[in-house]
């Protein structure tokens, strides 16, 4: 009789473990699921914004330095699995991404002098000047990729 007992109380204890694992199973499905829709609505958020910066960019709606830096970035940010290295892949704004990095922006900026600004913007003038037709000839090739994401 004690061993009956002793036996449905062990049924009994393994049926709730059992019903409380299959429940964090079911939870855990559901994370991941709400994951990977965060995952996918930020991917296409971002594809979107950096598609729209480079028809800017094409239609001289957007300086190409602030272009680079906005693309570069997006782009770093992307939640992939796998990122492909963005430097080998488009070279060109990379390059004007780092050529244009060291330039002070907005509270940084507002401290300048005026001499100090204009400074700052010929030389960012220069190197835009410089890197413009091979940036302006990798947009499309930016645009196909995240396109395609």
């Amino acid at each position: 009789m004690l061993w009956t007992i002793a036996i449905i109380i062990a049924l009994i204890i393994i049926l709730a473990l059992g019903v409380y694992a299959g429940r964090l199973l079911f939870m855990l499905k559901q994370q991941n699921a709400r994951q990977a829709a965060a995952r996918a609505g930020r991917t296409a958020k971002i594809k979107e914004s950096v598609i729209l910066i480079a028809k800017a960019m094409e239609q001289q709606q957007c300086e190409l330095s602030e272009g680079a830096i906005r693309i570069c970035n997006l782009l770093n940010a992307l939640p992939l699995a796998s990122p492909p290295d963005f430097r080998q892949k488009f070279p060109h704004i990379h390059a004007l991404f780092i050529a244009v990095s060291g330039f002070a922006v907005l509270e940084e900026r507002k401290k300048l002098s005026k001499q100090e600004k204009r400074k700052q913007d010929t030389a960012r003038e220069q190197i835009e000047s410089e890197h413009e037709s091979k940036v302006l000839d990798e947009l499309p090739a930016i645009k196909s990729y995240c396109e395609a994401l």
